[in-house]
Order: structure tokens, then sequence, then C-alpha cells
């Protein structure tokens, strides 16, 4: 059994016009007064003695499937079947993003830039240096950030410069009453209005 050759992807966007016999220039009842009579034509239920037919028949539902949808239309016009296979993959939406990044000048910036950082992984010459040399710079371990390190002795020195600036003994409890304001310290009783 011979096997059927895969169908490259093109990009001119004619050959599901030629499938239903039109030009590029038809209009929607131009597409479906054609794929009508050509569906009769090769149902397979009127062929059954014919097995091309049942071939013939799927080309043409797949051409009146994108022909007749404005927005696969469009792409088929512009980007071919390769423009369909990538709406497919990657959604309607995002295949004029696909061809301009795609394109002979976006691969040549992206090369630019690469060679300009140094660096192939950044794109742009400030993420470089920010997630390099800059404040996202990964540390390894062991290795101190002066600006958020603290020694233990400034830290107990801090505290007790704390301790002695209040005088008084920690607030132990929350105030029970708030329009009396009252708070337990220590052993004493504070009352304050």
């Amino acid at each position: 059994m011979a096997e059927q050759r895969q169908r490259a992807l093109s990009t001119s966007g004619e050959a599901l016009y030629q499938v239903l016999g039109l030009d590029k220039n038809c209009t929607h009842d131009d597409i479906k007064r054609s794929y009508r009579k050509l569906a009769l034509k090769y149902h397979p239920d009127k062929n059954p003695e014919n097995p091309d037919a049942t071939d013939k028949f799927k080309e043409l539902n797949n051409a009146h499937a994108v022909l007749s949808d404005v927005t696969k239309r469009n792409i088929y016009d512009k980007y071919g079947s390769l423009g369909l296979y990538v709406s497919q993959q990657f959604g309607e939406e995002n295949v004029n993003t696909y061809f301009m990044l795609s394109s002979w000048w976006a691969k040549g910036l992206f090369a630019i830039c690469g060679l300009l950082t140094g660096c192939y992984f950044c794109c742009c010459l400030c993420c470089c240096f920010n997630c390099c040399c800059g404040k996202c710079k990964p540390h390894t371990p062991g290795e101190e950030d002066p600006a958020f390190y603290v020694s233990p002795e400034d830290l107990e020195e801090q505290i007790r410069t704390d301790n002695e600036r209040d005088g008084d003994t920690p607030i132990v409890m929350q105030p029970t009453n708030a329009s009396e304001k009252t708070q337990l310290i220590g052993d004493g009783h504070r009352t304050y209005t």
C-alpha cells in the first residue's frame, strides 16, 4: 500500500479556491453556491462506487469551512495554509504576532540584542543588567547581603537602647474597656483618660 505524501504548507492561499473552482475575489454567496453544487456532485452516498469521491468531498468540506469563516478566510488569504496551521496551534489572534516574530528583521533584532548584552537569555539590556549585575542578582549560598545584614552585636545594642528609652516594663494585656484605655503594666495598674 503506497503511503500518501504529506502536503506541504503553502503561503500563497490559492489551493482552497481551486478546490471550489473559484478565484480569490469571489463573494460569500459564490462560495456557498459552488460548495453546494460540488457537494451534491461528489457526495459519498451519490457515488458509492467511486472511492475518490469521499476524498474530494472531504476537501470540499474543508475548503468551505475555511472560506465561509471570515477570520479564517482572511488568515488564509494573507498567509495561506501555513497561517491556518499557526492559528490552530497558537490561536487566531496570535497569527500576526507569530509571523512578525518569525520575520527576518525580528530575528536580526534578537541577534543584535544578544550580541550587545552578551546574553541571549535576556532580550533587553536593562533586564540583563538588573538581573545579572543589579538588585535582582542571585546570591550564592553563604553570601551576605550588606544592605539587609545586621550583626548580632548591633541587634543586641538596639534592643538594649529600646529598653532604656521606654523605661517601663512591657505591656502584657490589651485594654479591657475602650473608653477608659486601661493598661496593665507589670504589677502596676495605670489608667489613661
